[in-house]
């Protein structure tokens, strides 16, 4: 082989990258090396084993055919198709129709059956993350439940008057700098004490830089509301933290063992935190007066000496 196909060959090899326009997606395809030798012609055959790669392939491919003609969401495998029109369905959409049948054919529908080779083109077919920073390339159908909850979706400050959109670290630097909101960090599975004496208060996971805000607000005349929330780009997607919150009673009545106010919770998130705390839901720990302590140099105000874990529940 001469030095120019030696050249074209190993160029071949490379990973292609592309930008790609709205309305494309990037396809992600395995394919075996390209051994050339004689007058074989270059023929593909089979690398031995554990001499196998991958390459991946930057494509344009019509968003319509990673999507169901039926519901329009995007397939997830396992797709089906007709066995007399060749119309394809999701699994959802085919589990509706009557007897199974197709109903785009024409004089009486076929039968729907698993479409194996459809499964690998879906299954392959990765995207990559819209929010700066992110760089993750997830399958086109999981691109929507990614992207509500990528860590660099953009989050709004809660601050009256105030129009910072930012990532949640982005955002969490912003409160602390901007607003001086104080923060600490805090390590996910250990107990941290946290006084609490200004309305907010910024933790910061030491293992990934999550941030979660701290809210303390009036319950009554004689009570306080501790809340906290996930700064996070989108509230709806499910939790992924729990919370143990509590407050010990330092000076018990009958001398004996401290009484105590505790919450365990799971964390809810927020687009916009240091919005007033739910007092509907199980979000928040109610601390009576006789729980808190003078602030140090400041008689007249008072904190919250509270003790709080969280822990991971996926990640």
């Amino acid at each position: 082989m001469d030095q120019n196909k030696m050249e074209e060959a190993h160029g071949s090899a490379k990973k292609a990258r592309l930008e790609l326009p709205d309305g494309h997606v990037k396809q992600e395809v395995g394919v075996h090396h390209a051994v050339g030798g004689g007058d074989d012609g270059g023929a593909i055959v089979a690398a031995e084993a554990g001499h196998v790669s991958r390459v991946e392939l930057a494509v344009k491919i019509d968003m319509s055919v990673l999507q169901c003609p039926l519901c329009t969401l995007p397939f997830k495998p396992p797709v089906f198709q007709c066995n007399k029109g060749g119309h394809l369905g999701c699994g959802g959409c085919v589990a509706l129709l009557p007897g199974g049948q197709c109903k785009t054919c024409e004089d009486g529908g076929g039968f729907f059956h698993p479409c194996p080779a459809l499964d690998a083109i879906v299954s392959s077919t990765k995207v990559e993350c819209a929010h700066a920073g992110c760089q993750t390339y997830v399958p086109y159908h999981e691109a929507a439940d990614h992207r509500s909850a990528c860590p660099h979706a953009l989050c709004h400050c809660a601050e009256t008057g105030c129009g910072f959109v930012g990532a949640p670290q982005a955002l969490a630097g912003h409160l602390a700098d901007l607003h001086s909101v104080p923060v600490r960090t805090v390590q996910y599975g250990r107990v941290s004490q946290v006084p609490v004496s200004g309305p907010q208060q910024l933790l910061v996971g030491e293992e990934d830089g999550r941030a979660f805000l701290l809210t303390v607000g009036a319950l009554g005349a004689a009570a306080a509301a501790v809340s906290v929330l996930c700064v996070r780009a989108s509230a709806s997607t499910q939790p992924r933290f729990s919370c143990k919150m509590w407050v010990n009673l330092l000076q018990p009545a009958n001398g004996g063992r401290a009484d105590m106010a505790l919450v365990d919770m799971q964390v809810r998130s927020s687009t916009t935190p240091g919005a007033v705390v739910a007092v509907d839901e199980p979000t928040f720990l109610a601390v009576p007066r006789m729980y808190m302590v003078p602030v140090a140099g400041d008689a007249a105000s008072m904190e919250v000496p509270l003790n709080i874990r969280i822990d991971k529940i996926s990640h």
